[in-house]
Parts: structure tokens; sequence; C-alpha cells
């Protein structure tokens, strides 16, 4: 291997299986091989102290495992964007096409762009238009006043020939009031005319400045256009068996129907790409972060993640035509996912203990669910019978109603927060305070989606309180109780810095995927619609037990019925 981009490992992969078929990118365990390059490129940046400061704040990075024509097992590794102002550093390959290139068409274009805005910054902050602005400014509140003083005066003498006509009078006194009032009405419009005349003497001097910042700005959004259509089709990306696509004809027939900024610089198409052009043999993948989190985002040093789906899931379903890739983990899941255990039940509801893998709801992949499950038992129940979700990856008590009056009742006990819930979950790492309240608000991370993240100002309430139980071996055990019910709202505030910055063991969206997310919902207590009698249902997670605080005995807590399970 002379390609100074195709590296050999640098200790020891003797007796490593290579993989059976290429990464899933957008749900995977990595490879061995993966891992250990990984390991590797990051211990290179480590010699870089030239990029320290920029690494600190973040960015994704990735590795593929790959073979080359004589049958070389090395990798190649790639980071997204650009890094240090370049696109091009020695040891990672290049991107797709060099948008960086200071003799290329997008800087020169950039270059004309950015000449505009300075001439848009230069109108905009001109002495005599700001003069002109302020001028007409105080003209249109002097004209506002004027003409309301003018209507009172008008209001107030109407008012008084009112009070004259009450009185009685003459019918030659009745002509001039009436005379009098079309005066007034006269001069009123004259003095509107007037008024007019000079806001549109003021606004014509400020027209010749705004027309030529209108313009201007015009042209920079049709050129920016231009460049970005321009710059799309140079992004020329290949598959496994040689076909070509831009990234115009890729999104063309995505529900964005354009391509997002950004779209085919992140590591993976750029691996891909080389790796094609060069004659090498895809056969692992894996994307990983390095440095601090962003801010609203939840990323975790070395850990590695999925291909984003916004630019990327477009991307490569093309780029991976031609490829033997793994199917994805989730169809597996769905199929492992066993009996559905019911905990408690009378003739309102249901309460079921939903295996980790299986959904609430049918989903693209399966139709297997709870519901699914529950709908072959209950063919006479009447409604939609789930009344909240849990995430297909969190186990524990789920809700079903039989009939629509008690689905309406509980959604409505969900609603006013009337249901209380507690779960237990596993964390990585150790939490230092006894118990607390977390108040973050989340919204969704659109271009990452499932994930959702903290942000101030687009993400709604969100608070969960929480106890620990135990910490041990560097874990910690704790009860959540959330008092909102936001999508993640547990996952996000275990592993966020301003939560408990400790992920859920197993959490592969917000820390390190594990065999399980290990968060189950463990009780359930409200007043049962029905009978009006509290009713308390309990089933703690097989994981608990490794604190050996808990066990796995289903309760069922009701003054009118015997436990069940």
């Amino acid at each position: 291997m002379t390609d100074p981009n195709i590296h050999r490992f640098a200790s020891s992969v003797e007796g490593i299986p290579f993989p059976s078929g290429f990464t899933y990118p957008f749900h995977y365990t990595p490879h061995p091989l993966v891992q250990t390059a990984a390991h590797e490129v990051r211990a290179y940046l480590h010699t870089r102290p030239e990029w320290e400061e920029e690494l600190k704040k973040g960015k994704m990075f990735g590795v593929l495992l790959i073979e080359d024509t004589e049958g070389y097992v090395g990798y190649l590794a790639a980071f997204s964007g650009n890094l240090d102002g370049s696109n091009l550093h020695r040891g990672f390959v290049p991107p797709v096409y060099d948008l960086l290139c200071p003799d290329g068409f997008f800087k020169q274009e950039e270059s004309e762009i950015s000449a505009i805005n300075r001439r848009i910054e230069l109108l905009e902050t001109d002495e005599d238009y700001l003069h002109l602005q302020r001028t007409y400014q105080i003209g249109a509140e002097a004209r506002r006043t004027i003409l309301a003083k003018a209507k009172e005066e008008m209001k107030q003498a109407k008012s008084l020939r009112e009070e004259k006509r009450k009185k009685g009078i003459s019918p030659e006194e009745e002509v001039a009031l009436i005379k009098e009032s079309q005066f007034q009405k006269a001069e009123y419009k004259r003095l509107e005319k007037r008024l007019k005349a000079q806001e549109e003497e003021q606004k014509n001097s400020l027209v010749v400045f705004e027309n030529q910042i209108q313009t201007l700005k015009h042209e920079r959004k049709n050129r920016s256009a231009a460049l970005q259509q321009r710059l799309f089709r140079q992004f020329r990306m290949l598959n496994a068996r040689g076909e070509m696509k831009d990234l115009c004809q890729i999104f063309r027939d995505t529900p964005q129907g354009v391509p997002p900024a950004g779209a085919g610089e992140c590591a993976l198409p750029k691996l891909l790409q080389y790796a094609y052009l060069h004659g090498l043999h895809p056969l692992a993948m894996g994307e990983f972060w390095i440095g601090q989190s962003p801010k609203e985002e939840l990323r975790r040093e070395g850990n590695f993640y999925p291909s984003c789906k916004s630019k990327c899931e477009p991307i490569l379903k093309h780029m991976l035509i031609g490829l033997e890739v793994e199917p994805n983990p989730l169809e597996k899941i769905h199929q492992e996912t066993g009996e559905l255990e019911i905990v408690y039940e009378d003739e309102w509801l249901v309460v079921v203990n939903k295996p980790c893998g299986m959904l609430s709801t049918p989903g693209k992949l399966t139709s297997d669910s709870v519901y699914t499950r529950l709908r072959e038992k209950y063919p006479d129940a009447t409604g939609p019978l789930i009344v909240h979700r849990l995430d297909m990856a969190t186990s524990g008590l789920l809700l079903a109603a039989k009939t629509k009056e008690i689905h309406q009742a509980l959604q409505a006990m969900f609603t006013s927060r009337q249901v209380q819930k507690r779960y237990t979950a596993l964390l990585e790492g150790i939490v230092e305070k006894d118990e607390g309240v977390i108040d973050q608000p989340i919204c969704p991370d659109y271009p990452n989606r499932p994930r959702q993240m903290v942000h101030p100002t687009h993400g709604k309430p969100a608070i969960t309180r929480y106890k620990v139980l135990e910490r041990k071996d560097g874990k910690t055990l704790v009860s959540f109780y959330p008092l909102t019910g936001r999508t993640h709202q547990l996952r996000v505030h275990a592993a966020h810095p301003d939560g408990l910055d400790c992920p859920i063991a197993g959490d592969e969206l917000y820390g390190k995927k594990a065999d399980r997310l290990y968060l189950h919902a463990a009780e359930l207590s409200f007043i049962h619609p029905a009978t009006h009698q509290r009713l308390v249902v309990r089933i703690e997670a097989d994981f608990a037990q490794y604190f050996q605080v808990c066990t796995n005995i289903p309760i069922v807590e009701n003054n009118l019925f015997s436990n069940r399970g």
C-alpha cells in the first residue's frame, strides 16, 4: 500500500475475523477492526497540537475498513467538513469536491457575494440614509399626532352641534351647522392630502437608497442559489457499481427536494468516494466524535454515532448500491421480542410489561407491536387501546384501555399529569447528589432525527425528578420521576452536561451502545377511571438485581381487585 491515505494497522489484528457484510450505517455496533482503526486515528490526533483548540470544540471523524486489489486490508480516515481551514491533510482522504480551493469557482463566486454584502452594509450604514430614516420616522409620528388631533377636534365640534340641536335651532341655524360640518370634513381631507404629499416627498428620498439595497439583496439571493446548485452538481457521488449521480439528482425525489447545506461533506461519503475512485473494496465503517459536545446536541468523546439522516441517508442509499450491506439490526430485534407479559388486567384496562425492542405501535419496519398483539388478544375492544407510549428500546409498564370511554379518561389523566410514573435506569458514571430535579427544555434535533436536544428557545418544558438508589463499579442506579412527557426526556436529561452528565447505559443515541438500553418503566399509579380507587402497578427491571435492591416480582395494589401476574 503506497497510497499515503491508506493506513496499515499499527497493532496486530491477527485472528480478528473480517466482517461478513458492510456496516448498516444508521444502526450499528462498530466492528473490532473499525474500533482499532478509530483508536489509532485518535492517537494520531494527539500528535497534532496545532489542531488541539479546534478539536476541543468537537468534530466527527470516520474510518473505513478496506481491502485493496492485492488482498491487503487497511483503513481510510476522514473528517466531516474542514479542519484547520483546509480540506486537505495528509493521512485523511480529500473531499469529494474541494470548495476551499482558492482558484475554484466556489471561492471566486463567494468573493463576489462577499463584495455584495459589503456594498449592502455600506448603504445600510450610510449617514445620509440613516438621517433620512430618522427624519421619516419623526415625520410619520408627527403626522399621526396631527391627524389624531384634527379628528378629536372634529369629534368635539360634532358633539357641540348635537347639543345645539337638542336645545332647538332654526332652519337657518341648521343650514349653518351642516355647512360647518362639511367645511371641517373638507379641511380634514385637505390636511390628509398635504401630509400625504409630505410623506411621499420624504419617502422618495429614502426609496433611492432602499431600491439600491433591495437590488443588491436580490442579486445576492440569486447568485447564492445559483452557486449552491452549481456546487451540488460538482459532488458527483459514485456507488460500488461505478454509477454516478450528483447531489441534485440524489435529492430530487426526497421530501426536501434539494440538498441541504453541507451535503456530501460528512466523513462516510468522502471515504466511500475515495475507495471507489481507487479500486478499494469497503468492508466496514464507523463514525466517532472527538472533542466537547455541541451546546444543544449530545456527543461524547470517542463514542461512535450513526450517519446523519438529513444529509447522508439519501446519499448513502445511492453510494451503498453494489455492496452487500448488513441488514438493519432493528429488524432482527423486532423478531426476538418474545411473548407479551400481562401484569394486570380487568374488564376496563390492561397493563403489560413491554419487552425491550418491541414497538408500542406499528412502525415502518414491522407491524409487530404492543398494539398489534393487544388487538389480536382483544378483538372486541373499542377505541385506540394504547394510552401512552414507550420508546422501542425502553422496557416496562404500558397501559392500554379496552373501551373508548376509558381510553379518553386515561388520556385526559396523562395530559393533566394525574398519572404518576417511575422509571428505573442504570447510568454510566457516578451521580454525586442523592436526589434532585432536572429542568431542561427539549425539542427535536431535526437534522439528526430521532435525536432530541436541549434548546433554551425552541425547547418545550421538560422536568424530571430523580433519586439515587445505589452506586457501584462506576455506575449509578436511579429512579426517575418524569413530571412532563417529552420524547427521550429521561435519556437526554441523564446524558446532558447540564443534567446528570451520565448517559443511560446502552443508549446509542446519547451515550454508548450495549446489549440493551438500561431504562425500564417500573411503576404506574393513578385513580382507576371506572372504580375510582387508586391503582398502583409495579414490576422492577431485571438489571436492577445487579444492585440487589429490588426484585422482578409484579406487584399490584388495588382495593377492589386481587393481584395479577
